[in-house]
């Protein structure tokens, strides 16, 4: 147990070593890679004017997105109401989907309870 200690500390010392050694190199090149994101001057002011372009820009895609949805339901209106013409093969991906689906949420809920299949801890 000791000795797992002990390499555990030496590997510790050693990545923090390279982050100490590297890490300003990275930070630099990772800024100079991205300039074209960076706003002048970097202050509070520009970060608070960006948010509200955020989230104004996000509340004026809302009525595109709603027209999108309402579409997209019509489809599915029209895919139901013509069922008698659909195909085996349509049926079926359909049916992979929802199946998809039900999997990654039980995968979900595994991973929420603690990767466990009983249940939660109490």
């Amino acid at each position: 147990m000791a000795s797992k200690l002990m390499q555990l500390q030496s590997k510790a010392a050693q990545a923090s070593q390279l982050v100490a050694k590297h890490g300003g190199s990275y930070y630099r090149q990772l800024l100079e890679q991205n300039k074209q994101y960076i706003q002048d001057p970097p202050t509070a002011e520009k970060c608070n004017l960006l948010s509200k372009q955020l989230l104004y820009t996000r509340l004026a895609s809302i009525p595109g997105r709603y027209e999108a949805f309402w579409k997209e339901l019509d489809a599915a209106k029209q895919l139901w109401k013509n069922r008698k013409e659909l195909k085996v093969e349509d049926a079926g991906i359909a049916a992979l989907f929802g199946l998809e689906c039900f999997a990654w949420f039980c995968a979900g809920e595994i991973v929420g309870r603690g990767f466990t299949f009983t249940g939660y801890y109490v």
